[in-house]
Formats: structure tokens, sequence, C-alpha cells
């Protein structure tokens, strides 16, 4: 069972999703969630979405901006798009989403329990429970915008919803499990990300428990005016400020878009792309004949071969999983749609054929995650500036696009934002 996971810095950002990322973002989440439950089954994909670090390279591994709030509403989105053709036969139904679609998870959780069988109307109640213990109970100064709500056919959970800070321009996501559950009010978070925004009242952690007791027997015995009149002579007085909660373990998102060497893992990294070169021409030979498919496209199927079988503890870094498939802004580099698009295809005849009992190409895609974590003791490689640098130079052969439009041939990319640093090695 994940708990209390930790949390991380995540700067909000705008915009929104290119179409053709988006449904780019759509297939490879599917395929992906496919892929996992085959694997390991309904409750652990549950788990991985309520692991704040592996949902967050997720979300890096398909094309998104790889530390911005927008990670969530795009993961989200994709997997409610994704799942919901093949929900009768996965089991698995998300519901919610951002704003309006937000404020419709409990009858999209009733409808779900009418055909299914299970308790709608409990998830209903349990929907709004959730959101106003992170909206009320734990007064940390962001506002809730977005709830998603993924459920199985037998009634387990994981919510995530995210809150927003606009003054400092920040966001929180919290997660939510129903596994282990035994209380909304008593530490019931799996994990929470964000900045620590210093003394945050969180009335649902277990600690508070005497505080909850007591703020309703003020309220029985003294009443609301009273209560004001005693804050009020009290609070002059204060001499000294109780210390804040203890933290806990927290990734940090930082502000800066470009990926640098100090995001990323390079250990990781390099072994990752040695696995790919030593285990991809032996793994995947029929695959290697096929047009289009090549080197890189191995490359980027070691990152999601690692989405799909890597333990928690290998997504401390997900600025790493954005070098599978760039990000959209150009960071840290243009989304290759030709490699992307191999991925999908890879990926779908694996899953197509693991379904059917032939699990030979899912398993040479953990062949060679676990190859990648034997050369993680040995192996070494360029640095981060020289691996981008390249992805740059090649970009346009392979189909790159951003919201800036197609990638020029190399010769001309220094016309596009954030080449020159790039290129340069700044």
């Amino acid at each position: 069972m994940v708990q209390r996971a930790g949390s991380a810095d995540l700067p909000l950002h705008g915009g929104r999703v290119p179409r053709w990322l988006g449904e780019r973002m759509t297939k490879l989440g599917a395929i992906i969630t496919q892929a996992i439950v085959i694997e390991y089954g309904r409750d652990e994909l549950l788990r991985r979405l309520a692991h704040p670090f592996w949902f967050q390279s997720f979300g890096c591994v398909m094309g998104m901006d790889w530390h911005s709030s927008g990670i969530t509403t795009s993961v989200l989105g994709a997997l409610k798009r994704g799942l919901t053709p093949m929900a009768g036969e996965l089991g698995i139904h998300v519901c919610g989403g951002r704003g309006q679609s937000s404020r419709k998870t409990p009858d999209e959780l009733i409808a779900v329990g009418n055909r299914v069988g299970i308790d709608g109307s409990g998830l209903a109640t349990t929907s709004r429970l959730v959101a106003k213990v992170d909206s009320a109970a734990v007064q940390d100064g962001f506002d809730l915008y977005l709830h998603g709500f993924i459920v199985t056919d037998d009634g387990k959970w994981v919510v995530v919803q995210q809150g927003m800070n606009g003054d400092k321009r920040q966001a929180r996501r919290y997660h939510w499990i129903s596994e282990g559950l035994k209380s909304f009010v008593d530490s019931p978070h799996a994990a929470i990300e964000g900045r620590g925004q210093g003394e945050i009242v969180n009335l649902a952690d277990h600690r508070a428990e005497a505080s909850r007791k007591g703020q309703l027997d003020l309220l029985a015995t003294l009443g609301p005016d009273r209560i004001i009149r005693e804050v009020i002579a009290i609070e002059p007085a204060r001499k000294m400020k109780e210390p804040a909660q203890p933290m806990l373990p927290h990734l940090i998102m930082p502000a800066h878009h470009d990926v640098r060497e100090e995001d990323v893992n390079m250990r990781r990294l390099h072994s990752t792309l040695a696995a790919a070169a030593d285990r991809g021409p032996e793994d995947f030979e029929n695959l290697l004949l096929m047009p289009g498919v090549g080197a890189r496209t191995v490359k980027a199927l070691a990152m999601v071969a690692e989405v799909v079988h890597g333990a928690p503890c290998r997504f401390s870094d997900p600025a790493r999983f954005s070098l599978a498939h760039g990000g959209k802004d150009r960071h840290p580099f243009p989304v290759p749609l030709k490699v992307y698009d191999e991925t999908i295809k890879v990926m779908k005849s694996a899953v197509g054929k693991a379904r059917l009992g032939r699990e030979e190409e899912l398993q040479a895609l953990k062949r060679l995650d676990d190859q990648a974590r034997q050369m993680e003791r040995y192996v070494t490689g360029p640095d981060l500036k020289e691996i981008v640098a390249g992805e740059f130079r090649r970009s346009h052969e392979w189909g790159g696009r951003s919201v800036f439009g197609w990638e020029p041939p190399a010769e001309e990319t220094a016309n596009f934002p954030g080449s020159a640093d790039y290129l340069k090695g700044s």
C-alpha cells in the first residue's frame, strides 16, 4: 500500500494541450494502462496512480510539459478519453475532471454503480467528502479546481485532485486511495504534492484528532460568538508560534522550463539508453526491420517499459522520462511525432498479442527494463546537453513538433524560442 508518498512543487501553468498531442496521449495512456493491468492487475494500477512521483513520470513520458501543473489535467483527461470506450472490458471507470466536469463526478459515479452493480451513491458521497477534506480540513491556501475519481468494477478507487494558489503561481496535487482507508479525517492521504507554504492547518492529520474533538466540544459549550471573543483576548498575548507540522519527503518541481542535468538521474538515463542499444537489436530484430522503426524508437520504448515495470523508487526524477517523447513546449526538445507514433504502434501490438495469450513482445519490453537496471551500476555516457542537442539536430527528421509549430531543419532551428540555449549548451 502506498501511503503518504510525499509532496512536490508544481508551477501553475496555463494554456491547453494541442489536439495533435492530446490524441496521442489518449492512445499511449490507454495502452500503458492496459499493459500494467495485464502484467500486474487493476489494484496495482490504482497504486501507481496514487503515487505522485509515478503519476508525474507517466505524464512526462507522454510528452506533456515535464514539471507543470498541467500534467494532472492532461493525464486525467487522456485516461478518461482513452479508457471510457473499454470500461466494460477493463472494469476501470474514469470520472470527473476540471471545472464543470469535476462537479459532475457524483452523477457519473452513480451511473457507473447502476451499470456494474456497485454502490454508486456511496461512491458519490465519498467523492464529495474527499473534496471537502482537501478544501476545508486541509487549509493550505490552495483552492480546488480539479477532481478525478477512478473506480474499478469491484468498488476500489483512487482520487487525484488539484488546487491552485494564484498569488504564488503554484499548484498542489492530492492523492487518495481506497486501499486500507479507515477514516477520512485521520491521515487519509496517499500523498500531497506542493511546496510548503509555511504553517498549514491540516485537520485531517492523525495528530489533529485531539484538536478535532476539542473544536467540537468548544462549539457545543461556548458557541461561535463566545469562541471569537476568547480568540481575540488570547491572540495579543501569544508570544511563540507552535512548530509547523513536519514536512513530508517531497519532490521539487522547479520553475525553470528547460530540463537541466540536476533534474535527471544521469546514471539511470545512461543505463536506459545503453540497454536500448544493447538489448534492442536482439529482442526487436523483426521490429527494427519495419520501415520507420529504429534505434530512437527503442530508446523511447525503454522509458515506457520502465513506467510499466519500474518500482516506486525509480521515479524520483520525472524529468528523465521527458526524454522519451520530448515536450509540447520544446523542453527538453520538440515532440518527435514519428517516434511517438511508432511507440504507440509497438505498444499496441504488444498489448493486443498479450490479450490473446502471446506475451513475447511485452516480455521483450520487460527484458529491456531489466537490462537497464543491471547496466545502471557501471554504464556511462554523454552529458544531458549533448543528448538534447542531438535530439534537436534530428528533430526535423523525426517529425518534431511543438506549440510553436513544426520543427525546421537543423540549420534553421536557431530561429525558434530556446534553441540557441540548447545548441550552445548554456
